[in-house]
């Protein structure tokens, strides 16, 4: 239970930092925010680990899989931020909960987790809900708009960055996962700094550091609950972002989600009950 409430609280701040990349986003380049959110969440991480263990924790058994996992979550961010930019909050949430039912398959596929044959076809329910949460022309009569393919692709890559952090669970400690979360993405965003650097006003630059921190906050937490429960049941708890993320596109940019959305979501939030209901324990043979 202890994984499913640091999964859920990861969750919540994700939201909260997603809707301050969604304002920074109308003013500034995306690589130049993603580059601020993995420079000073990698330094609020470094300062905490620093204070609790008197060291940073760097050495990693895998550290070309450190590296990637970072550079998957980096193209993430970019992709998801871009994104917000163009759509709203919520359906960008929506269309990215293809990733935990992607996180399902992959856990079975990858890490030989076992998923039932109900869970299998909440993966299918959740799939067509994202399909509807894409707002295809034959609901729409408008063509397909291109931006609500980035938060699909930011799913497909979150996926594999979820799978990757529950495999280096079994090989480093949380907190040498937690430490090189940002690095590879801070580095990658830095060498764009040249060429987008938009100067930010004071305001704005505590703005950045917020969504630092916030991402520093959620990631570790999510660390933490990828090393207490298995994936495929963390996965589907996705789902609660939508109602965040519908409170926040509300409060904050008068977005409210419209019919089209509601469904995706329903049908997607069904998928994931499905999906999430416990496995029943096989009897013992006599």
């Amino acid at each position: 239970m202890l994984g499913v409430f640091l999964q859920l609280c990861a969750l919540m701040i994700f939201v909260m930092m997603d809707t301050l990349l969604k304002v920074m986003a109308a003013e500034f380049p995306v690589l130049q925010i993603i580059w601020a959110r993995f420079l000073f969440s990698s330094l609020t991480v470094a300062i905490a680990l620093r204070i609790a263990m008197g060291r940073l924790p760097w050495r990693s058994r895998a550290p070309g899989l450190q590296a990637l996992r970072s550079l998957l979550l980096g193209a993430c961010s970019v992709l998801f931020t871009a994104a917000l930019a163009r759509i709203p909050l919520a359906d960008a949430t929506a269309v990215g909960f293809a990733s935990p039912l992607i996180t399902v398959a992959l856990a079975a596929l990858l890490l030989g987790e076992k998923v039932s044959l109900r869970r299998w076809c909440g993966v299918a329910l959740g799939f067509a809900g994202v399909l509807v949460a894409l707002r295809p022309p034959f609901l729409t009569g408008a063509p397909l708009h291109w931006a609500y393919l980035l938060p699909l692709g930011t799913a497909i890559m979150f996926a594999f960055y979820q799978i990757l952090t529950r495999r280096l669970a079994a090989l480093d400690d949380s907190r040498v996962t937690i430490f090189h979360t940002g690095l590879a993405a801070a580095l990658a965003t830095s060498l764009a700094q040249p060429f987008v650097f938009v100067a930010p006003a004071a305001l704005d630059w505590g703005i950045l550091v917020a969504v630092g921190v916030l991402g520093a906050l959620s990631h570790g937490l999510l660390v933490l609950a990828y090393a207490r429960a298995p994936a495929s049941l963390l996965a589907p708890l996705s789902y609660t972002q939508l109602v965040w993320a519908s409170l926040a596109g509300i409060l904050v940019f008068g977005d409210w989600p419209d019919a089209i959305t509601l469904l995706g979501a329903v049908i997607i939030a069904a998928g994931g009950v499905l999906t999430a209901l416990p496995q029943r324990a096989r009897a013992a043979p006599p």
